[in-house]
């Protein structure tokens, strides 16, 4: 697999460092010629010094034969350009972009990268799985459609306690596969009512969170 990654920072060195290490061919595009000498110097590497945003670096780099571009720059603006440029100008299957401000991964999704990285969300869903009482986490997203899949941690006065499968009223596009009880999954079907306690894993879209929401949790609102 050839992959383009876009930032020599300590995102990218480490990525490169990972990447190199399954045998897979990389190229690193970084504006600071320190940080590009850095992954050819300690990594053995190969970087090209410029902006990643423009199309001759990326012709350059070989972004026409690219199977991953992944901007990890500390710019959103930046990551957001290269991400669409590698699509726009060079069909390149898969683009990933590093997200600094998690307000801005709307529109990252909105307009066509395939995925993106918060480290905002991914620490901040880690967190809420480690609060007993949060009713509802945050546990992955799919920039496909925005997908989400979240967990909701019933208690005792959720709407939907004592009550069975075949009565959930669920948003649109919204569905709840799996109950884990006592530790354990379960198919929702294979149970026989709701109890305090069950933790939901639902897939839903991010639209549809704050209806899930309160169908689930009643007043209760997504964190």
């Amino acid at each position: 697999m050839y992959i383009i990654v876009v930032g020599a920072g300590k995102v990218g060195f480490y990525l490169t460092r990972a990447l190199l290490s399954e045998g897979q061919e990389v190229v690193v595009i970084e504006k600071d010629p320190v940080k590009a000498d850095r992954i050819t110097t300690a990594l053995g590497g190969t970087a090209i010094t410029g902006d990643g945003a423009e199309v001759s670096t990326l012709e350059l780099a070989g972004a026409s034969r690219a199977n991953v571009i992944a901007a990890v720059t500390g710019d959103d603006e930046d990551n957001l350009v290269i991400a669409q440029v590698a699509k726009a100008r060079f069909n390149v299957p898969r683009t990933i972009a590093r997200i600094n401000n998690p307000k801005n991964e709307f529109i990252f999704t909105k307009l066509g990268i395939d995925a993106t990285v918060s480290a905002t969300q991914v620490i901040l869903a880690l967190i809420q799985q480690e609060i007993p009482q949060h009713p509802f986490v945050h546990l992955l997203t799919l920039q496909d459609g925005d997908v989400e899949f979240v967990e909701l941690h019933l208690t005792a006065d959720s709407p939907i306690v004592g009550r069975t499968p075949a009565v959930l009223n669920l948003p649109p596009h919204t569905s709840i596969p799996v109950v884990i009880r006592d530790g354990l999954p379960h198919d929702v079907s294979a149970i026989d009512q709701f109890e305090a306690g069950d933790r939901l894993v639902a897939v839903t879209t991010v639209g549809q969170e704050a209806a899930l929401g309160r169908a689930v949790l009643g007043e209760l609102q997504p964190a």
